[in-house]
């Protein structure tokens, strides 16, 4: 399948606290391509239905009125600060930090299990991939958003290895939560992404598995560019 001198779509699927955004933001980078962090629209729609009183703090999400006005909110990334990263915004607001937050991770994948709130990011990420030249990573990006992708990678790791990762990121931000609390958080996350009625967790048929369990991410990018440099004729520098 070797396309010289072309843009292509890479879909990277997995599951939680593998690295995937890390991953992703590296290789579109060293590519010179976009990046759209899918769940960063997730959880810009959990602000906004948190905010507005559509889900309580127990997860209870008020459907009815949530879908009514979902249409109605612009969500978008935009380049901005000194590092030129990709920021989310809602409604013309800047909300990276707001969506960043304890609170709005423990909510979100009572959101993002919704078919309609699916539907709804899914409409945005396709246009965003409609020039290619994408890097996109999220839990059904190349089973349901783009399923085409010409490169699917599904990324993999045991949960207590991601538990320790988790645990590690959280006490670095003052967090007091013990890594047995992180492990059964991680593993109930598993297990709604896994079952959700639309679009559940699962490895694309052409997908390639990356367990990074015992990889630094120069490791995943050398991986990497072994793929794409007899396919694509790309290579991350």
């Amino acid at each position: 399948m070797f396309m010289a001198n072309s843009k292509i779509i890479i879909a990277i699927d997995g599951y939680s606290s593998t690295g995937k955004s890390s991953f992703a933001k590296l290789v579109a980078e060293g590519l010179g391509y976009i990046y759209a962090d899918s769940g960063a629209l997730y959880r810009a729609v959990t602000y906004f239905a948190y905010t507005n009183g559509f889900i309580d703090d127990n997860g209870v999400v008020e459907k009815i009125g949530l879908q009514k006005v979902l249409h109605k909110i612009e969500i978008f990334f935009k380049t901005s600060g000194p590092d030129g990263r990709s920021m989310t915004y809602l409604n013309g607001s800047c909300i990276e930090k707001q969506i960043r937050t304890s609170r709005i991770s423990g909510l979100v994948s009572r959101i993002a299990e919704i078919p309609f709130v699916r539907e709804y990011v899914d409409e945005i990420l396709r246009k965003m991939g409609s020039d290619k030249g994408l890097v996109m990573d999220g839990r059904d990006i190349g089973t349901a958003v783009f399923p085409n992708a010409e490169l699917k990678i599904f990324m993999t790791a045991s949960p207590e290895v991601r538990a320790r990762r988790r645990f590690d990121e959280l006490k670095l931000k003052g967090a007091k939560d013990t890594y047995d609390e992180v492990l059964a958080a991680l593993k109930k996350r598993d297990d709604i992404d896994e079952h959700r009625v639309k679009d559940p967790l699962t490895k694309a048929k052409d997908a390639i598995v990356l367990d990074n369990s015992c990889m630094t991410m120069g490791e995943e990018i050398d991986w990497l560019n072994a793929i794409l440099k007899p396919n694509f004729n790309l290579q991350i520098i």
